[in-house]
């Protein structure tokens, strides 16, 4: 219950928050995106990457990532076989499985259980996330309707892109950044956690409560909240990694569905009800598979 109370609840203050001011006013969603977007998360992602020591971590989490997003398509698409489902339905649980939220929910998490160090860490995996999912999940979206083209450009769109590059160079060949303008950005940056933990409250209030598929939906948060992270764990015994990154990486898998993924679905009609009923309740079903995660890691 400790966990609860220290790690998790706090969490979902936030979310419920961005929720009842959704709720309450309905805000433009985008405008407040777009802040974050484009101005706290490319601030957070350069102070991290700018004085984070680059090393092995790096290419570990490459190499999770892909092995985790795999293993999952495969099995998303393995049930869709079995269940002879609609190239749209099996889109709609690709989407809703292969792909968490990392941002707007890990990160804190991370935070809260684990401290800075952690942090630091679960941010290089969020800016991995999404590339991952701006190539791959526009892909699965899009299924014929777009091409390759597509999601390398939603990539370039991404300013974190930039940052990150800015920021390794930088770090890499050590070159010193103005002490005054880097206040500025660290100042920003540390705005960043909340305004996204309000944001996805705010997104799930969008979502509507309406002609559920039980059994996908239930396939959908299995796979999910309870396979991704035993899949997780399984990699991290094959990886030669430390305690805290071995964590970093199993809570990440343990997150629900990504809600930036939601908009994809959106877009690109696949199966959006589907997805955004799949990532409402993964969402409220981390309340209590997150805090058992985080109990067992210790």
């Amino acid at each position: 219950m400790t966990l609860f109370f220290q790690v998790v609840l706090p969490v979902f203050c936030i979310f419920g928050a961005g929720f009842l001011l959704q709720r309450a006013f309905m805000l433009d969603i985008r405008s407040v995106s777009s802040v974050a977007i484009y101005i706290l998360t490319p601030c957070l992602v350069f102070r991290t990457f700018y004085t984070s020591p680059l090393n092995m971590d790096y290419f570990y989490m490459v190499i999770f990532s892909i092995t985790l997003m795999v293993t999952l398509i495969i099995l998303a698409k393995v049930y869709a076989k079995t269940r002879s489902l609609s190239i749209e339905d099996e889109s709609g649980m690709i989407l809703s499985t292969a792909f968490m939220n990392v941002g707007n929910y890990g990160t804190p998490i991370i935070l809260f259980a684990y401290g800075e160090t952690a942090f630091e860490l679960a941010i290089s995996f969020m800016v991995l996330q999404s590339i991952i999912m701006n190539s791959f999940g526009v892909y699965y979206a899009a299924r014929g309707k777009a091409t390759i083209a597509v999601a390398l450009k939603a990539i370039l769109k991404m300013p974190a892109t930039y940052a990150t590059v800015l920021a390794l160079s930088l770090n890499v060949f050590s070159v010193p950044f103005p002490a005054q303008l880097f206040a500025s950005i660290d100042l920003v940056a540390a705005a960043a956690i909340p305004v996204v933990m309000l944001i996805l409250g705010m997104q799930l209030a969008m979502i509507e409560w309406k002609q559920f598929e039980w059994e996908k939906i239930g396939v959908g948060v299995f796979l999910r909240m309870i396979i991704s992270p035993v899949i997780a764990y399984g990699i991290t015994l094959v990886l030669p990694i430390d305690d805290m990154l071995r964590n970093v990486f199993i809570v990440a898998a343990a997150m629900p569905s990504a809600a930036t993924i939601v908009m994809y679905a959106v877009r690109f009609d696949a199966r959006p009800k589907l997805v955004s009923t799949i990532t409402l309740i993964t969402t409220l079903f981390s309340l209590f598979s997150i805090t058992f995660i985080l109990w067992i890691l210790g």
